[in-house]
């Protein structure tokens, strides 16, 4: 049995789907039903894209309405693991944020917690029972839908071993390992490095976990087409896109990204549903 937190959020599993009813309270807290009859012998998997506090609570507060009704077979699937970024402390005085979210969710006692494409190893090594799915499904139907093979591009070092592993998946596709500097007090990105000479023209797929601003990308595509690459194409897991996509636009001949965070529309961006490559 399936319980979509979020019921725009689908899998397309052929599970049966757990009807309940959410609200707000006034003071802005969220509340659920669960309105179908459920016992020990359920077992459920709920759904939830967690783009916010909020989101985080109400699965919170689902698990313990399961628990009341005494399921005890409980699994979850998380496809944008929140505050991932926030893995480490870089300056004093900030919080290990991805932790606090990593013990509430554990705190919940569910028996797995699969999350989709997590930034780094931290998260999943902070999380009880936790099943990774790794972007390999992904970034092939992307590769289904572009017209040459391309060279795959690490825009950084924190993405190398991952697109290694994807490159395997792949069957071998060549990898262009790129750099860039960080100021890790204002963030502020320089020194963008592409290792060869001339890449004649070259199909570039640029591919990363998560595209916020999206300055590491604007400034790795300059750096890729300075070096004479071919059309430049982006696959990014999870789209946050939190400045828009004109100035991506201007650069990539064509985006792509999951529907692990909300849609908001954006103008140029091929989603391809978790739902299409998860069996």
């Amino acid at each position: 049995m399936e319980l979509r937190l979020d019921p725009s959020f689908v899998l397309g599993s052929s599970n049966r789907q757990i009807h309940f009813e959410c609200s707000i309270f006034p003071g802005g807290e969220p509340h659920i039903r669960i309105l179908d009859e459920l016992g020990p012998d359920a077992e459920v998997l709920i759904t939830h894209r967690i783009n916010s506090f909020n989101d985080l609570g109400l699965l919170l507060i689902a698990v313990d309405a399961l628990r009341r009704m005494r399921v005890e077979r409980i699994r979850v699937f998380i496809p944008y693991f929140p505050a991932a970024r926030q893995d480490r402390v870089m300056t004093p005085g900030e919080s290990l944020t991805s932790k606090v979210y990593a013990q509430l969710i554990n705190n919940l006692g569910v028996e797995d917690v699969t999350i989709f494409d997590p930034h780094s190893d931290v998260v999943p090594a902070l999380l009880d029972r936790c099943t990774v799915l790794p972007n390999h499904g992904f970034v092939s139907s992307v590769v289904k839908r572009l017209s040459l093979l391309p060279v795959l591009v690490s825009p950084d070092g924190g993405a190398v071993k991952k697109i290694h592993g994807l490159t395997k998946y792949l069957g071998g596709l060549p990898v262009l390992e790129c750099g860039k500097s960080r100021d890790v007090r204002t963030g502020a990105l320089s020194g963008f490095t592409v290792p060869e000479g001339d890449l004649n023209g070259k199909p570039c797929l640029v591919v990363d976990d998560i595209c916020d601003g999206g300055g590491t990308f604007l400034g790795l595509a300059d750096a890729l087409r300075s070096r004479n690459s071919g059309p430049l194409f982006l696959a990014v897991s999870h789209g946050i896109f939190s400045k828009g996509t004109k100035e991506l636009l201007k650069r990539f001949d064509r985006l792509f990204t999951t529907d692990s965070i909300r849609s908001t529309d954006e103008v140029g961006v091929e989603r391809i549903t978790l739902g299409a490559f998860i069996h």
